[in-house]
């Protein structure tokens, strides 16, 4: 026993109780024999367990008569907490953060009354269960305040959007294209520069704000966590959905995004809807990157952390409707009208689309996001369409293009700037357009240069989608030049007319990307082609007024020798009424150009006055000086007139 005695003081409290209890059944089971004493002291133990045994028993129903007491007296006790704030309209947070954590505190320990009181599985007719039912009471009526005040924290506490104070610039500054720009493609057309809006250029980075203020995140997390816990997570979700729905749709009124129909928007007059359109573009990548990014952002702090799908969920419903309103914009002006002139605002549309859609997919990863991932890409999808469907109609509209009458002086025809400078602005969106047009025929048998060489067919291999297709355009405005050009009752103007725009055509081509584009080979065939008909104007105007300047048909009948001083004399009379003549009308012809009208001066000056200087000078003794009109020099000066697009008449010049 006096080890026994030894071991049992070394274990404390119940557990010396136990090991001692343990200890005396194995000494019973090994000792076959007991001795008097120890008789004596295990009845005297049997005694005291009975009496033990009686107060457990009776300690016992005690407990749980204290017990039940106490959990009724706590309830009631929370229960009058929460019904305090049930009267009249204040608001339990702006009462201070002391009081916001008790109340919470006194709400969560009501929950936990609960579970403890389900864990009972009470009967129904007993105490337990009359206190499960006030307890769900309390719980009930404390969630539906918890939820009011968490509506009521997101709404106080939203942080001013200004988006003028963001790194974009304003649709006003931007020094787009003027909404005036796109006219007809008829005479009556103007020139206007073309340009492209650099709101609208690629990249840019997602910037997060606050949209509520950072120091009720906490409370708002608070809140989340314990009406999650409580089984009231949807109530939660919808109470924050619809509280950031509303924020999203005042984020678009800020940003002057109206909600039209799509029949409103597809009616609409071309000068407001380019100015929609443009403003459409800038907000869709601020309501991305910022807006949306920012959103995402929020639903992450305040459920993000152990709900990531609570998270996800919330941010999918309370950005839907936004961005389906953004949407339903593009896809109106996807199913409206192809017009020539709405193109470089669609591919603008198409860009900013195509751009943000890593961002919206990286935005709705999940299911939840689904459907809007699949409707932005249905959106990018149908706007590309759209576009390349706008292009093949420009190219329709100017092959239509009709004149009724020639073009006057000559000069470069509106279609040809039109043209040009439109599809100058176009290289801004090469990537693109190579992308959208791949699957378009380019149209090449337009070319009015008949079926191209080998060397062309090797170059137009090796082009892209859009080098194709800009050929197939240069070479459908080709053939409609020519047909302008027929208009001209003077060959020698339909030459001037085609030198013009050829060279025009040439030189911007020369002067931009579109070299790289089209390829030197193309440039080498129009210079080619300007030249060809700068020889033909100087042809059809020059060569009859040059055969005047010859010794054919001036000598005597029967003489091969002597010249006629007659038909000398009439001779010039013709060679200066033919001159009177071109100076009268090819002054009113224009050569806009500074560089080629001066070429073509110089070129008819080596020509007209070196022949002139060499036919007076051969005929000097044959010639009497009152029958000289000009001197070389005068002609030579007047040729510096012509091609100034203002009619005027040598008569005053005249010598008498």
């Amino acid at each position: 026993m006096g080890s026994f005695n030894k071991r049992m003081t070394e274990i404390p409290g119940d557990d010396s109780l136990i090991a001692a209890a343990r200890l005396i059944l194995t000494e019973l089971g090994s000792n076959k024999k007991l001795s008097n004493e120890a008789r004596e002291i295990l009845l005297d133990l049997r005694t005291q367990l009975s009496l033990s045994m009686d107060k457990v028993v009776e300690t016992k129903d005690e407990d749980e008569d204290e017990g039940l007491s106490g959990i009724k007296g706590r309830l009631n006790s929370i229960q009058d907490k929460v019904m305090t704030w049930e009267v009249g309209q204040s608001m339990i947070w702006d009462a201070g953060p002391e009081e916001a954590k008790e109340y919470l505190n006194a709400v969560d320990e009501a929950v936990r009354l609960v579970k403890s009181l389900e864990g009972l599985n009470p009967s129904k007719d007993s105490e337990e269960h009359e206190l499960l039912q006030q307890a769900n009471d309390v719980v009930q009526t404390s969630m539906a305040k918890i939820e009011e005040e968490f509506k009521h924290i997101l709404v106080q506490n939203r942080q001013n959007f200004e988006p003028e104070r963001l790194s974009f610039r304003s649709c006003e500054d931007d020094g787009g294209v003027d909404e005036n720009l796109f006219m007809s493609f008829g005479d009556d057309s103007f020139d206007y520069s073309v340009q492209r809006d650099s709101v609208v250029s690629r990249g840019g980075e997602v910037q997060v704000m606050d949209l509520i203020n950072p120091n009720v995140i906490p409370d708002l997390k608070a809140i989340a966590d314990l009406m999650f816990d409580s089984n009231y997570g949807r109530e939660c979700s919808q109470a924050f959905v619809s509280v950031r729905k509303d924020a999203l749709d005042d984020c678009l009124f800020i940003l002057e995004v109206e909600k039209s129909s799509i029949e409103d928007i597809v009616k609409m007059e071309w000068g407001t809807l380019n100015s929609k359109i443009r403003r459409w573009v800038k907000t869709l990548r601020i309501f991305v990157r910022i807006y949306l990014a920012s959103e995402k952002f929020l639903c992450e702090q305040i459920f993000g952390e152990t709900r990531d799908s609570v998270s996800s969920f919330c941010f999918s419903e309370s950005s839907k409707a936004s961005v389906l309103q953004l949407l339903n914009f593009a896809e109106a002006i996807a199913v409206g009208p192809h017009q020539p002139e709405k193109l470089l605002r669609i591919l603008d549309m198409y860009e900013v689309l195509a751009d943000l859609t890593p961002d919206i997919e990286s935005f709705y990863p999940d299911e939840n996001g689904s459907y809007l991932r699949v409707e932005f890409q249905d959106v990018v999808n149908r706007v590309g369409g759209c576009a390349a469907t706008t292009f093949l109609e420009f190219k329709k509209a100017v092959a239509s293009s009709v004149s009724n009458s020639a073009f006057p002086g000559g000069g470069i025809h509106h279609l040809t700037r039109y043209v040009m400078n439109y599809i100058r602005t176009l290289i801004d969106y090469t990537d693109s357009l190579n992308t959208l047009l791949k699957d378009h025929s380019d149209g090449f048998e337009h070319d009015p240069s008949s079926s191209p060489d080998n060397e062309d067919e090797g170059v137009n291999s090796s082009l892209s989608p859009l080098g194709l297709h800009f050929r197939s355009l240069m070479s459908i405005l080709e053939t409609n030049l020519e047909e302008k050009s027929r208009l001209y009752k003077e060959d020698a103007l339909g030459h001037l007319f085609l030198m013009n725009n050829v060279h025009y055509m040439t030189e911007k081509v020369k002067g931009s990307e579109l070299r790289t584009i089209l390829g030197d080979n193309w440039i080498r065939k129009h210079n080619g082609r300007f030249q060809r008909h700068a020889m033909g104007y100087e042809r059809s105007t020059w060569s009859w007024i040059l055969s005047l300047l010859r010794d054919e048909g001036l000598h005597h009948p029967g003489s091969s020798s002597s010249i006629s001083k007659t038909l000398l004399k009439e001779r010039l009379q013709v060679f200066y009424t033919a001159f009177e003549e071109i100076y009268k009308s090819q002054t009113g012809w224009t050569i806009p150009n500074n560089q080629l009208c001066e070429d073509v001066r110089i070129s008819m000056s080596l020509k007209v006055i070196q022949a002139y200087r060499t036919f007076v000078g051969r005929h000097a003794n044959n010639i009497n000086e009152k029958y000289i009109k000009y001197s070389a020099d005068d002609l030579e000066n007047y040729l510096l007139d012509l091609f100034e697009g203002s009619p005027r008449s040598l008569h005053s010049f005249h010598r008498r």
